[in-house]
């Protein structure tokens, strides 16, 4: 069983507080938006025994067991971090692994560097990503049906919007979403943020369903993707509650702390509502145009107090423990490898006793119990 030491990525979305208040350190004044804990090399976490990319390189069916790499070749298949959003994050989707191959390929083809910053591809994974709320969570995710989305719009008495709002009410589902997301992406951009503008002080001056486009706005005033984010639900997590997102849906998390769980991908298409690359024209190929109220998860009870998080995919599981003062120690070995993360309180995991943002990686077959009084969550994988 090996700490981590992890890197905190500085993306100015972050906030400036809510990491270092769960790690019980000073804030240094920079933004801190994601801690990273696994082995993709872009930030590996370090352990004594070097990075955990080199580690599971060294061995991979000593630190991942024989069905793992058998599953999901020589690799740890999951990134999990803590993510801590202060603003709003890019409006994004992912790509299937199938659309992640053909982008990868093409990308290599014509010669664009994996380090670029106007690469889509950075690898051949797909990216579906769970985020489970440790704080109240607000976020966008999928979109809404086209008749809620004109609703929402025509309260605005934008007349510049009045185009939009008639296509939403009368075409069919997928071509009303295709048609009103690639007008807002492609118009015109002094007039699409004009438009953006009037559309933002109607929000603030409605405040309710649209407060929080207009927090929105703030932070990105003139971006389309301000317009876009309209089009998708709102959803606001209370702490334990999680949102699946798959590949091609549509989102944007805008404020709190949570526990991410992803494939071990960074494959990001963006389309708005950050001063990182955007490509409107592969966003619209990927994306998924299908309505539908988000499903929140809430964790199902299991064997021996563990809480899981029900999803549909195999390169993660995320469950959690909430462990009482003087109770028996749970017994955690699994013939897969393991990321213990420590959310509350004070808990033992082997010889490490970790304390909020710690964590330890658990190679596959390694003896594991943990005790104490708080809160775990277990990254692991299906085989």
């Amino acid at each position: 069983m090996d700490r981590l030491d992890n890197t905190v990525r500085p993306y100015a979305w972050g906030s400036t507080t809510a990491i270092p208040q769960l790690l019980g350190v000073e804030p240094s004044g920079e933004p801190q938006a994601e801690m990273w804990m696994g082995a993709h090399p872009a930030a590996p976490s370090r352990t004594a025994r070097g990075t955990l990319l080199q580690v599971v390189e060294a061995d991979p069916e000593g630190e991942l067991g024989a069905d793992t790499v058998a599953k999901f070749g020589p690799r740890l298949p999951f990134l999990l971090k803590i993510l801590a959003a202060g603003a709003p994050l890019s409006l994004q989707v992912h790509p299937d692994r199938r659309q992640a191959e053909e982008g990868w390929a093409d990308e290599e083809r014509r010669g664009i560097p994996v380090d670029a910053p106007h690469r889509n591809y950075k690898d051949t994974n797909h990216k579906p990503e769970l985020i489970c709320a440790l704080t109240e969570f607000d976020g966008l995710c999928g979109f809404r049906a086209p008749a809620e989305a004109a609703n929402l719009l025509a309260a605005l008495g934008v007349d510049s919007l009045e185009p939009y709002v008639d296509l939403l009410r009368a075409r069919p589902e997928e071509a009303a979403l295709r048609e009103v997301l690639t007008a807002v992406l492609t118009a015109d951009r002094e007039e699409i943020a004009r438009t953006v503008a009037e559309a933002a002080d109607a929000c603030a001056r409605l405040g309710g369903a649209h407060a929080p486009y207009a927090d929105i706005a703030r932070h990105y005033p003139g971006d389309p993707g301000v317009l876009a984010a309209m089009l998708l639900n709102h959803v606001r997590l209370r702490p334990g509650e999680a949102l699946f997102l798959g590949a091609g849906v549509p989102h944007a998390y805008l404020s709190g702390l949570g526990v991410e769980i992803m494939a071990n991908s960074d494959n990001v298409l963006r389309c708005g509502l950050t001063p990182k690359h955007v490509d409107v024209p592969e966003l619209l190929r990927i994306v998924r145009f299908e309505a539908g109220d988000p499903a929140v998860l809430r964790p199902e009870a299991g064997a021996d107090g563990e809480e899981v998080y029900d999803t549909p995919i195999d390169e993660f599981r995320l469950s959690r423990f909430v462990l009482s003062e003087g109770a028996a120690a749970r017994d955690l070995t699994l013939p897969t490898p393991q990321i213990l993360l420590c959310t509350a309180g004070v808990v033992q995991a082997g010889e490490h006793r970790l304390t909020p943002g710690q964590s330890v990686f658990v190679p596959a077959q390694e003896k594991t119990e943990i005790s104490g009084a708080g809160t775990v969550h277990r990254a692991t994988v299906v085989v």
